[in-house]
């Protein structure tokens, strides 16, 4: 076969699992397992050998006119470059591993398999928007991810917060979505072309006629597909979906299209510096206000999300600086291990009973009870701290490598203010990543109490899939000297100003956050943390008893003498603070608003939401109490006109012959009159 071909079946060999699945899986259970794992295996087998060919040379392009448009054509194209072929195989490697946790992590699931479908429609919709040289079927693979992460979010769609999950992170993106195809169209009608090729070769002839216009629109629909502020508050929310899932939405598919999408596309975005200006300033918002809010939160699953937030921030900062080399290494890295984190997450939480890191941090022996999520997701968040010699501590520092040479003048693509913007932000969110990094591990496997209630083993399928995401976690940093060639020859190793800066700020943030946890502890006289509320070790996780919490929880910390543990308060974990949390120590009065994600999704509801309601609320009552009105209204005098004339018909002949009669009579008489009146 030839590279083309094989590149083909890339996307196609998940879209037919996910068609067969949906076919037969739920008639035929049996099936469901092997159509979910093997056709994305089979992927990930031939995208490692479009990658071996590919080889960081020369780009694969192949074309066939899908449909005559009369204007602009759509083409059914491949355009396979170096980022392309990585990506690729990020993407199927995950997909892959997400789809073997799974088996064993929804295994009693009744909906696995339309599950498992939905997850190979997802990855396959991802390998189209990787592959494609066309941004009309582009597009296709864009929204078809949105829609399977509505559906995919939506999994539990009993509970409330995941239907509403899903309907946010619907709305939001789509929302991003409407600029976007506008900037789809003003791009290809200055360029004449769909075809990603011909728009960069129109970019370089300067043939663009509203560069400025066009990257606007587009930044903002990466901001709604790639959770960058003002549109990420979705992300969050949509940890209300099953574990896995979240692995594959942070790591290889939805969020990453967006700066996949930029850094395919980075000269329509350099071709304007007050767009790129933008673009670093949304990265430098969205960096630390997500790494502050991640220092607040409560649930594993949403530290993880404003991690993937701010590390998200980090690509689009590479890209503002004129960078996809490493924008695109940031996002390899960081979809080895965030994928890692949500899946180490998702048995954390099995083994614990809870997503709450303040109940953990009451429960004792979770690192015995599992060890390889212990060690695994210690090598995840060494590498999200960015510590040497882990792999994110290479691609974070080609980040900020690439910010130091724009900011001192070195880069023609970028001006130098959107340099210093995201190195000054990269270099405070490195710290404030080591200190939330810190403070999971911390207080999800250094707590003490009872041990929490028996499980059973892990099964072998999460173990595994564990272990093979922690070697790209650890390792892919030390290959980045093999990689320059996939990254336009560009070289990627960090410089001593860069890697003393960014591994000195994060030592500290671990420092300060280990530091404050020692001191609360000290503080409190206690190996546990007063104050904390733990899941009732019989309940189930999501049930709680907030009035337990809120009546006995003073009267206890009152009674606790030093070096006493006080007994164990079972609520709502959001209703009683948690004075053995270092996040409250370091945030101080920033950690009630960033607990909150600063508000945002008031300050919408307050914006937009309420007076969209209002409006709706305002034609519903234009459309019943006026509309309607003239509607009854014209239907109302034939209504009457029918009621008199049914009065008339009484069935009696006598009356009918009198009516016929009298009626005679009165035109014999108008007769007599008018004839009168001639003469």
């Amino acid at each position: 076969m030839t590279t083309t071909t094989l590149a083909v079946l890339v996307p196609l060999l998940p879209f037919l699992g996910a068609a067969a699945g949906l076919l037969v899986g739920r008639r035929t259970p049996g099936f469901a397992r092997p159509l979910a794992i093997l056709p994305t295996l089979a992927a990930l087998a031939l995208a490692l050998t479009v990658a071996v060919h590919q080889g960081g040379g020369k780009a694969i392009d192949a074309a066939t006119r899908l449909t005559p448009t009369g204007s602009v054509p759509i083409d059914l194209a491949l355009h396979i470059d170096g980022f392309a072929a990585l990506v690729a195989v990020l993407v199927t490697v995950v997909a892959t591993c997400v789809q073997v946790y799974s088996t064993a992590y929804l295994r009693d699931d009744p909906r696995y398999a339309s599950y498992a479908a939905l997850v190979s429609l997802f990855t396959s919709a991802m390998l189209l928007v990787v592959y494609s040289g066309d941004l009309m079927v582009l597009l296709v693979g864009w929204e078809v991810m949105g829609i399977c992460s509505y559906f995919l979010v939506g999994h539990y769609w009993e509970t409330p917060e995941a239907r509403a999950a899903s309907l946010k992170a619907f709305l939001v993106t789509k929302l991003g979505d409407v600029p976007f195809l506008f900037g789809l169209f003003a791009l290809a009608a200055d360029a004449g072309t769909f075809r990603i090729t011909g728009i960069l070769n129109t970019v370089a002839s300067g043939g663009l006629q509203h560069p400025t216009l066009i990257a606007l629109l587009l930044i903002a629909g990466v901001a709604g597909k790639s959770a960058q502020f003002p549109l990420h508050t979705w992300l969050p929310d949509a940890m209300a979906g099953p574990t896995p899932v979240s692995a594959l939405i942070h790591a290889a598919t939805m969020v990453a299209a967006g700066v996949y999408f930029v850094a395919r596309l980075l000269p329509v975005f350099a071709a304007s510096a007050a767009a790129l200006t933008v673009l670093a300033v949304m990265a430098a918002i969205t960096m630390v206000g997500s790494a502050l809010a991640a220092l607040a939160q409560d649930d594993i699953k949403r530290v993880l999300a404003y991690s993937t937030i701010g590390q998200l921030g980090y690509m689009t900062g590479a890209l503002a600086v004129g960078d996809r080399g490493a924008a695109v290494f940031h996002l390899l890295s960081h979809g080895a291990f965030k994928a890692l984190l949500f899946l180490g997450a998702g048995v954390i939480i099995h083994a614990a009973g809870t997503n709450s890191l303040t109940a953990m941090s009451r429960m004792g022996g979770l690192p015995k009870r599992i060890p390889d999520a212990y060690w695994t997701m210690t090598i995840a968040l060494l590498a999200l701290a960015a510590m040497p010699p882990f792999a994110g501590f290479f691609s974070k520092e080609a980040v900020l490598v690439a910010a130091e040479h724009t900011a001192l003048g070195d880069s023609a693509t970028a001006p130098s203010g959107a340099g210093w913007i995201v190195l000054l932000s990269g270099l405070l969110t490195a710290l404030l990543t080591a200190a939330y990094a810190t403070r999971l591990w911390l207080l999800a496997f250094r707590g003490h109490g009872p041990a929490a209630p028996e499980h059973g083993r892990q099964p072998i399928a999460t173990s595994a899939v564990l272990w093979v995401l922690a070697v790209p976690s650890l390792a892919l940093g030390l290959a980045v000297g093999q990689l320059a060639g996939w990254f336009d020859v560009h070289a990627l190793t960090p410089t001593v100003t860069t890697a003393v800066l960014g591994t000195g700020v994060a030592a500290v943030g671990g420092i300060m956050t280990y530091a404050a946890w020692r001191a609360l502890r000290y503080r409190a006289g206690s190996n546990v943390p007063l104050g904390a509320v733990s899941a009732h070790p019989n309940a189930d996780p999501a049930a709680s008893s907030e009035e337990t919490a809120s009546a006995a929880l003073p009267r206890d910390l009152q009674s606790v003498r030093a070096g006493e543990t006080p007994p164990a308060a079972h609520g709502d974990i959001a209703s009683a603070p948690d004075p053995g949390d270092p996040g409250r120590l370091l945030l101080g009065p920033l950690h009630r608003h960033a607990a909150t994600g600063f508000h945002l999704d008031a300050l919408y509801a307050t914006l937009f939401v309420r007076p969209v309601r209002a409006a709706a609320e305002l034609v519903r009552f234009l459309d019943r109490e006026v509309v309607d009105t003239y509607v009854r209204g014209a239907g109302a005098l034939p209504r009457w006109l029918g009621t008199a004339v049914r009065r008339a018909q009484t069935g009696n002949v006598q009356t009918y012959l009198g009516v016929l009669l009298a009626g005679s009579v009165v035109l014999a008489i108008a007769a007599v009159l008018v004839a009168a009146a001639g003469a």
